[in-house]
């Protein structure tokens, strides 16, 4: 029979080993790589709702947005405002990046478009940036099953009309090429708003986002302001991280669903 100081001792060891994991996890976590699990469908079709991703948190450096929130608690709120990263690069034009919203601080993803200094708009559907066209060569048409996705059990938007459950679920789909070089497919569901906006002008410490679902995204062509606000310009302190590679994907409503894994899209790199 074990003594009750071995017992105590043993029971100590199990907490220290507790302790250490999830210190060891929080380092990781805000240092290295942050977990993500995309729940809309506003990067259609470069990301998927249900696909699982690590976010690379050490090539744009750190701030304040680099640290964990938990249970409503950003630990590192302290230093918003800042302005500054350390170490790390630039974010590059085309990137896929996450980041924390301007305005209620939740984590985003979308693709960087527009730089410091950046004029930006769209015409007609077309990106310019500053005044010269991302050129778009029109593909295959992305098609889906019109069936609920995700944990929010939405359906997804069409061009084609409504078709029945379970039929398909068309729209255009075009590869755009950014000035840089960087060539990403881009979604066209109808004419909207969206499709023609003002020049916007990228203030330095700034960036501007838009995401590859062109009709289906709430992004940097939208004010800040109102009930449901858009994304705006996003300060450089707000980005958290680069999108790298899938890690596996999930076309249930829940992660666990193993049976539902799209297995295409295991260590899948993201363009």
């Amino acid at each position: 029979m074990a003594s009750k100081s071995s017992t105590d001792g043993g029971l100590m060891e199990t907490v220290k080993t507790v302790v250490f994991a999830l210190l060891l996890a929080g380092l990781i976590r805000t240092l290295l790589f942050q977990p993500f699990w995309i729940p809309s469908g506003s990067m259609k079709p470069t990301l998927l709702i249900g696909d699982f991703l690590f976010v690379n948190k050490y090539t744009y450096g750190y701030s304040y947005a680099s640290c964990p929130t938990l249970f409503g608690t950003d630990f590192c709120g302290f230093a918003k405002g800042s302005d500054e990263r350390l170490f790390g690069n630039e974010p590059e034009r085309g990137d896929v990046v996450v980041f924390k919203h301007p305005v209620h601080g939740a984590d985003y993803i979308k693709r960087l478009i527009g730089l410091p200094g950046d004029r930006i708009q769209v015409k007609d559907g077309i990106l310019y940036i500053n005044d010269v066209a991302a050129p778009q060569t029109e593909i295959a048409p992305f098609v889906e099953v019109y069936e609920k996705q995700g944990p929010q059990q939405g359906f997804p938007r069409c061009a084609n009309p409504r078709p029945a459950l379970g039929g398909d679920c068309v729209k255009g789909n075009a590869l755009e090429t950014l000035p840089n070089g960087v060539v990403h497919e881009v979604l066209n569901i109808e004419d909207s708003r969206a499709d023609n906006t003002k020049e916007f002008l990228v203030p330095e410490g700034n960036y501007f986002f838009m995401g590859d679902n062109r009709d289906n995204s709430v992004d940097s062509r939208f004010s800040q302001r109102g009930y449901n606000p858009g994304v705006g310009f996003v300060p450089a302190e707000n980005i958290i991280g680069r999108a790298d590679r899938i890690v596996f994907s999930a076309a249930g409503s829940a992660l666990w669903k193993f049976w539902d894994w799209r297995s295409d899209r295991y260590l899948k790199a993201i363009d």
